[in-house]
């Protein structure tokens, strides 16, 4: 079926949890349920990272968390400073959204300057290298400016770039991953994120170039290749 076994699966696997109605207790319970099952990271909303921090202690898995989320149009000078609060407060992967509208509007000098910004506030609040994904809301590009943020963003430094929130018009397309990864190259992460419930579909994803999963039915889709192996 595939040359992915269940625990490579696991490995390229961001487990999400960003619901706006789940708060401590229930991410708590979220968090030990997940944080021994392999998964790359366990992605939660900023609040919650403290807590993230604490319950994966002593886990290889990372903290990831969001920054500018979900519409990125906040101003630069606030997605850096929210980035580097969230790596001070343990998150070792920020997830931050580009500004979209200046995306389209082919404004990509602010496009790169807008990611750099993040991305040296990040490295300058880390001691141990955590890293920076930026998320393209694909579903609201054409191929071309998928393309071309895809590129601002490898050459502003960005450790990955990554197709949707979840919250936008839609999710990940395999044609977005290959887009992105025809434009970046083989040497940056591409996070395929949005729609992934199901065995096929994760590893369509994989099979175009994703090297990360976002998806909050990881446990389901490892389950599944497990089953089908």
């Amino acid at each position: 079926m595939s040359s992915v076994d269940a625990q490579m699966l696991a490995s390229k696997i961001d487990q999400t949890l960003l619901k706006p109605t789940v708060g401590f207790s229930g991410a708590g319970e979220w968090m030990e349920l997940n944080r021994d099952q392999g998964f790359a990271s366990l992605c939660v909303s900023p609040f919650l990272v403290p807590l993230a921090a604490q319950r994966l202690s002593g886990t290889p898995t990372a903290v990831c968390t969001v920054c500018g989320f979900p519409l990125g149009y906040v101003n630069t000078e606030t997605k850096a400073e929210e980035a580097a609060l969230l790596v001070r407060l343990g998150a070792v992967e920020v997830d931050m959204v580009v500004n979209i509208a200046a995306l389209i509007e082919g404004e990509d000098d602010f496009v790169s300057d807008d990611v750099r910004a993040v991305v040296q506030s990040v490295a300058h609040a880390s001691s141990d290298g955590a890293i920076v994904k930026v998320i393209l809301e694909t579903g609201y590009l054409d191929d071309e400016q998928i393309a071309r943020g895809a590129h601002l963003s490898a050459q502003a430094g960005a450790h990955f770039v990554k197709t949707s929130t979840g919250f936008g018009p839609r999710g990940a397309s395999v044609r977005d991953v290959e887009i992105m990864r025809e434009a970046v190259g083989p040497d940056i992460g591409i996070k395929a994120a949005g729609g992934i419930r199901d065995l096929d579909t994760a590893l369509s994803m994989i099979n175009a170039g994703a090297t990360r999963l976002g998806t909050s039915s990881g446990i389901e889709l490892v389950l599944a290749l497990s089953s089908a192996s």
